[in-house]
């Protein structure tokens, strides 16, 4: 992240001034990538999913040799979990991240598409969704990222050092037959961790979700 600073402005460094307004630049771009979770709302939604989930379904089925696999895995030391998965529709994220807690496994960092109102954006940054910063989603190369690109690497990083479980997403819903563009970048950042050694390995788990009647 320093590297990426004083490319942009190779005069700066060592200036109070500066360095003033990049750490606020630097806090202005995390603020977009991810809020600190609220306690009060995961307990909330722990409490209403299970009654949403029994009005929109007959039933819910998991396969419990899988999440049991699942579960020992999360409890391999300094590996962290990244679920890569089918995205059916737009309750997929609240499914999962309801099953991974249920069962303790934590609560996952969701990234979530881009497309999506301030209000509802910053509700479900506190329940866990991360989101592409505005200058790493606008570009279209990876060699034009700048400092946004550079927050987003060390954020991943961060995440996964914690071993928090982290869930991309692969397509956007209604699902499409390609790799979405928001899952390219997101995949990008797990390659350069492992690349550069953040971590030792991660722990792939594909999850494939599947509706008689998408809701």
């Amino acid at each position: 992240v320093q590297d990426a600073a004083s490319g942009r402005d190779p005069g700066s460094r060592g200036e109070e001034g500066s360095g003033r307004r990049w750490k606020e630049e630097i806090r202005r771009i995390l603020g977009e990538i991810q809020a600190p979770l609220s306690p009060l709302l995961l307990r909330l939604c722990h409490w209403l999913l299970p009654k949403l989930l029994t009005r929109l379904f007959l039933g819910v089925q998991l396969h419990r040799g899988q999440l049991e696999m699942v579960q020992r895995a999360a409890r391999t030391p300094e590996v962290p979990l990244v679920f890569l998965c089918s995205h059916r529709s737009q309750l997929d994220g609240l499914l999962l991240s309801f099953v991974l807690l249920s069962r303790g496994i934590g609560v996952p960092r969701v990234t979530v598409g881009a497309r999506t109102s301030p209000r509802l954006r910053s509700l479900l940054q506190r329940l866990g969704g991360i989101f592409l910063p505005s200058g790493v989603a606008q570009t279209r190369s990876d060699g034009d990222e700048g400092l946004p690109g550079a927050v987003l690497d060390a954020y991943v990083q961060e995440v996964l050092r914690s071993r928090q479980p982290l869930v991309l997403f692969l397509e956007e819903p209604p699902a499409a037959l390609r790799l979405a563009e928001p899952a390219r970048r997101w995949l990008l950042r797990l390659l350069r961790a492992l690349r550069d050694g953040a971590v030792p390995d991660a722990l792939i788990v594909p999850v494939g979700i599947a509706y008689d009647a998408a809701p």
